[in-house]
């Protein structure tokens, strides 16, 4: 049964995305979104409806790399409940509070964790992941909240990502260019292109801009006013503490990605797969953890198997969340949501407007699949093919595209990066929706303007 993308391929998206800011039930939010979606594809035919339910989940639940990236979500619970148990977290921000006073005052802890974002620029999730980490006991010790810190993290991942390309992030951009070369609708050389589309990438310099402005001006604006701060909320563990017991992990999360990376790669970062090596990471984490906390006689055997099996457990809701996520992705794929977004970029518009019309479709499309890369992967190829057709600034094209996805994906309840963002942070996932989103719209506009000036400077 064959279905021709229309109208209706944005019924799904809007469903989830609609259901979830007003119910904040995202799993029921999701599930309406995937149901409507499959309802789409077999226009209406109940049973065929059912079938295609099935076959949708099993085919996600037999899928390597969806199966390691939820391995992941679960294992990460892992790590942080063994860090908090053994006193780690807690005398690592000893150390930076009272021992060598990095950390001061509340500017100061999120400063710390949006450096830590962007030194950190190997894999997105990990980037989330280890400046949750870092700040999670800050926001109670300082007084900020938890929306706060996802944030801070979901803004200097992605974006970070997206302008540092040595990571995967990179490897695919420069894939998806070099086809355009094969393909004729690009010309020169695929690295080089790459690189001169960093200075294009709007978005993600912006939100790296705006989101230290937060931190530096204490600037909240819209729901963000209303979170409140962890002073009630943060009880400190008793006893000794040592650094070490968070640190060693943390140390193992970022070498252990680089070197999967290299591995799964053959030997080429750029190669390497990223969710298989965020999950041997964490498997290499928790062997590395345990022999540590062995050694130094921080944690019995049965208190670290009892701590990391409940903070496994408590990442379960979100490793459903995430499951879901790919399922609605999948569906909106099959439904061809992005084809019918990008079928209005006409190939007859002219070269001063094409770069702005480019962002605001490739934001579009981001934010109804949840997926940067997915947007990626469509929109550069049809970018360089109506761009050659009208002979513009190559590189400004790929930037557009690379800011829009990063832009829509920073905006979607249903996003990945996003789910992951609340999870490093320990918020509720639509409350960091709802508070991410007037920083990010602001962003988004000041990159609007940037490629509409830049489309009529390079016409």
């Amino acid at each position: 049964m064959s279905y021709t993308p229309d109208l209706l391929s944005l019924l799904p998206p809007a469903a989830a995305v609609v259901l979830s800011l007003l119910t904040r039930r995202v799993l029921w939010s999701l599930s309406a979104g995937i149901a409507a979606g499959l309802i789409v594809h077999t226009q209406g035919d109940i049973p065929q409806t059912a079938k295609e339910a099935v076959s949708l989940f099993a085919g996600l639940l037999s899928t390597p790399w969806i199966l390691k990236t939820l391995g992941f979500a679960i294992l990460v619970g892992s790590v942080m409940e063994l860090m908090r148990r053994s006193g780690g977290i807690d005398g690592l921000v000893d150390v930076l509070q009272h021992r060598i006073g990095l950390v001061r005052s509340k500017r100061g802890a999120l400063l710390l964790v949006y450096a830590t974002g962007i030194v950190i620029f190997i894999e997105s999730s990990i980037t989330s992941l280890i400046a949750g980490a870092i700040g999670r006991p800050l926001s109670g010790r300082f007084g900020f909240s938890r929306e706060k810190l996802a944030y801070v993290c979901d803004s200097t991942s992605a974006p970070v990502c997206s302008l540092i390309l040595l990571n995967g992030w990179g490897a695919l951009l420069l894939g998806l260019v070099a086809t355009q070369i094969d393909a004729g609708y690009l010309s020169g050389d695929a690295v080089d292109l790459l690189l001169h589309s960093v200075a294009y990438n709007f978005y993600a310099g912006i939100a790296l801009v705006v989101t230290f402005a937060v931190i530096w001006f204490d600037w909240d604006i819209g729901p963000m006013r209303l979170t409140l701060p962890e002073h009630a909320v943060y009880v400190s563990r008793r006893g000794p503490t040592d650094a070490s017991l968070m640190l060693v992990p943390l140390a193992v999360m970022v070498t252990g990605v680089f070197f999967f990376l290299w591995l799964t790669g053959g030997g080429e970062i750029l190669k390497g797969s990223g969710s298989s090596s965020v999950f041997y990471t964490m498997l290499l984490t928790l062997a590395v953890t345990a022999a540590f906390y062995r050694g130094k006689k921080a944690m019995a055997w049965n208190t670290f198997f009892d701590a990391a099996f409940k903070g496994a457990l408590a990442l379960l809701p979100i490793a459903a969340i995430l499951l879901l996520a790919f399922a609605i992705g999948k569906v909106i794929d099959m439904i061809g949501t992005g084809a019918y977004l990008a079928s209005f970029l006409e190939s007859g518009m002219t070269g001063v407007w094409l770069a702005a019309a480019v962002f605001v479709i490739a934001s579009l499309m981001a934010f109804a699949t949840g997926t940067s890369w997915g947007t990626f992967s469509v929109m550069l190829p049809i970018a360089a093919a109506t761009g050659a057709a009208v002979d513009v600034n190559m590189p400004l094209l790929i930037g557009a595209v690379i800011s829009g996805g990063v832009f829509g994906d920073h905006c979607s309840p249903i996003s990945d990066t996003t789910i992951i963002a609340s999870l490093a942070a320990g918020c509720d996932h639509i409350d960091h929706v709802r508070t991410q989103l007037p920083y990010a719209l602001l962003s988004g506009a000041v990159a609007l303007m940037m490629f509409l000036a830049a489309g009529f400077l390079d016409g």
